[in-house]
């Protein structure tokens, strides 16, 4: 079943994958940027407002935004290192096209950091915030 927060998720990632996409171009194509320079700056700024606009408008949570930013930062590592790395990367050392390994890193991210979001970094009540 499809819910309303798996749409707002794709809708709102989808959004700043964009931006993402955008942001490189602007640093690398428009000011010359180098690429590494380029690619961390607007991954960082894509990942910061996917949770300020997951966190508004798709889960609407009210709760302390310290702790969920740890979590979001956690999450976000994990998923560089298992997903981006570890499966884009790893298909490619195997052999996979570089571009369909980033599809299916990419398929995999959507649902690890989705399933983070709402089970984790956005869950409406959790014991140890007590």
């Amino acid at each position: 079943m499809v819910t309303p927060r798996l749409v707002g998720f794709c809708v709102i990632n989808g959004f700043t994958f964009g931006v993402d996409l955008a942001l490189i171009t602007l640093f690398r194509g428009g000011y010359g940027w180098p690429v590494w320079l380029a690619v961390s700056v607007s991954y960082v700024t894509a990942f910061g407002l996917s949770f300020t606009l997951n966190r508004w408008l798709n889960f609407r949570s009210h709760a302390p935004i310290g702790r969920q930013i740890s979590w979001y930062v956690a999450a976000i590592v994990v998923n560089y290192l298992a997903i981006v790395l570890g499966i884009g990367a790893g298909l490619t050392a195997f052999g996979v096209q570089y571009q369909l390994s980033r599809f299916a890193a990419g398929a995999c991210e959507g649902v690890f950091m989705y399933c983070v979001l709402r089970w984790v970094v956005f869950a409406p009540h959790r014991e140890w915030e007590a």
